[in-house]
């Protein structure tokens, strides 16, 4: 055990080259750049300290990065995958999308968005030939005063029932997303899969830390949705499926109660809304009624 005078000298050092590293970026002619360098230099010393880091588990925490590294690729993003499960994604979403009277919260990005969508028309399918069950989504885009926004760009992705995204597979298939456009009234539908739970990969170093401490990497069902249009804050969000049981236990932090929907199961046979013939098998119905912050230059 360290004497006093031992222990001030060693809490001297410690604090000086914190300084020392802090100045190293006083020059730096972007102030935000300056700003978060500094606090960051300040919060990683500050946690190293607190956890006595060894250099044993320092060198593990360099391997650990370095192997995110190597996975990452045009189809993989395992740093987001990180984010995600540290629930620093979140804290990142709840700072950028502060409350605006009713307008629908927002949640996490995830790491399998894709850019060249296909457009669909009001109606159409996103599924694709992605295997599930049918599933009708329909709803409304709305401004803070409840004025319906015609035009609003709806990107909409979701994993199949087997638990992947097109893009985890290797055939460069295009199944279980689009994107498509509100009417005149604001209002938009489509079919595509009623959601089910599936597990983040955890085949790489995050999964391997999930393993490490005991959590789950199981994600609850949920539909995202991307919903953007002029003068709008653009919204980044999911529908969760009432009665999951994963609900409470999301792998990545996402779940919000304003975003959890009703997905009502419809017999086999039943009568769809547009018509279209299921051949016979069970379907799922929901609503999202989406209200759009304005922009930051609009307030």
């Amino acid at each position: 055990m360290l004497d006093d005078d031992t222990r001030d000298a060693q809490t001297k050092r410690e604090d000086d080259l914190v300084d020392t590293v802090v100045a190293s970026f006083a020059a730096a002619p972007d102030p935000r750049l300056r700003e978060v360098m500094q606090s960051l230099t300040r919060h990683l010393h500050a946690f190293v300290r607190d956890v006595r880091l060894t250099e044993a588990e320092w060198n593990a925490g360099i391997a650990f990065l370095t192997d995110a590294g190597h996975i990452t690729d045009d189809r993989r993003q395992e740093f987001i995958l990180l984010s995600d499960v540290l629930g620093l994604s979140m804290q990142t979403v709840a700072i950028n999308n502060e409350a605006h009277g009713d307008a629908t919260e927002a949640t996490v990005f995830g790491p399998f968005f894709v850019g060249d969508a296909p457009l669909i028309e009001n109606g159409g399918d996103i599924a694709g030939d992605a295997p599930g069950e049918a599933c009708w989504v329909e709803g409304s885009v709305r401004d803070t005063e409840g004025a319906p926004i015609p035009g609003a760009r709806i990107e909409v992705w979701e994993a199949d029932e087997d638990g992947f995204y097109d893009v985890q597979y290797s055939d460069d298939r295009v199944a279980g997303r689009a994107h498509l456009f509100s009417d005149e009234e604001g209002t938009f539908r489509f079919w595509g899969l009623t959601p089910t739970p599936y597990p983040i990969p955890d085949d790489g170093p995050v999964g391997r830390l999930l393993a490490a401490v005991g959590r789950s990497p199981m994600r609850a069902s949920h539909l995202h949705f991307m919903v953007s249009a002029p003068g709008r804050r653009t919204l980044v969000t999911h529908i969760f499926v009432r009665g999951d049981e994963l609900l409470a236990s999301d792998s990545v932090f996402g779940v919000k109660e304003s975003l959890i929907m009703d997905f009502d199961r419809q017999r086999a046979g039943a009568t769809t809304p547009d018509g279209r013939d299921l051949g016979g098998a069970p379907w799922s119905r929901t609503r999202f009624d989406i209200v759009l912050a304005p922009s930051a230059e609009e307030r």
